[in-house]
């Protein structure tokens, strides 16, 4: 018979049962398989999403200005987290050219999205290229530690220096600044984020041509600088 023919005629009733059986497994078995893709993919999504964050809320340091993208110390770190296989991820809130001030404004969004289990924040610098008043970068940063504490996260805080010829009183002042607020607040401090990088043998070559940014390989001795500090803070930064 032809074959067009055998599709018209009614089919008898075991065949239609086991045509019946057929099309329902095929379906659930469709069901399945797309439950257990959707599954993984939340899965995924929420892997990511519990990652716990380490934010870096900083300036034209920390915001790879001047070099080319993804060479800065923000990225070197996330790589640094990686070969340690430890699960945090780098979160760089930086802007080039933000002060403490800017900082202070940006900083209570960043944490309520980010919930971040460290706070790495890097300002200062252009509070004193600007010659702002020491209180005032004193109390944005107080303000920034403590509101970062009262999301649970710990604060690692980037200490600052000046070159001797925005004066010796000032420079002192500012660079003792950070330490201060440290101790005050009990957080944890890099003595200096620039150490071998500003005050090193080969300073020249560790900076761009306008004398004030650094190139990009300076930053590993950045990331130097920090990882010491950070590091204690990632395996203590369960929740309370």
């Amino acid at each position: 018979m032809n074959g067009s023919i055998l599709n018209r005629l009614p089919a008898p009733r075991g065949l239609r049962w086991v045509r019946h059986c057929s099309a329902l497994a095929l379906t659930l078995w469709a069901l399945v398989s797309f439950t257990a893709a959707a599954a993984q993919g939340v899965e995924k999504k929420d892997a990511a999403a519990a990652a716990p964050v380490i934010l870096v809320i900083g300036d034209s340091l920390s915001a790879e200005y001047g070099i080319a993208r993804d060479s800065g110390w923000t990225t070197l770190l996330q790589q640094r987290l990686r070969q340690e296989r430890m699960p945090h991820l780098v979160v760089n809130a930086s802007i080039s050219g933000d002060t403490t001030s800017g900082g202070r404004s940006r900083l209570g969004n960043l944490l309520t999205q980010y919930r971040p289990r460290v706070v790495v924040i890097e300002l200062g610098g252009n509070d004193a290229l600007r010659g702002l008043p020491l209180e005032m970068t004193r109390d944005n940063l107080t303000v920034m530690v403590r509101q970062s504490q009262s999301f649970g996260a710990r604060v690692l805080l980037a200490g600052m220096q000046l070159p001797p010829n925005y004066g010796a009183a000032y420079s002192q002042a500012f660079a003792a600044l950070y330490g201060e607020i440290a101790r005050a607040q009990k957080v944890s401090l890099v003595p200096f984020f620039l150490k071998n990088v500003a005050d090193g043998p080969d300073a020249e070559v560790m900076f761009q041509a306008d004398r004030i940014h650094p190139t990009a390989q300076a930053h590993p001795r950045i990331l130097a600088n920090v990882w010491p500090h950070l590091r204690p803070l990632l395996s203590a930064s369960g929740r309370p």
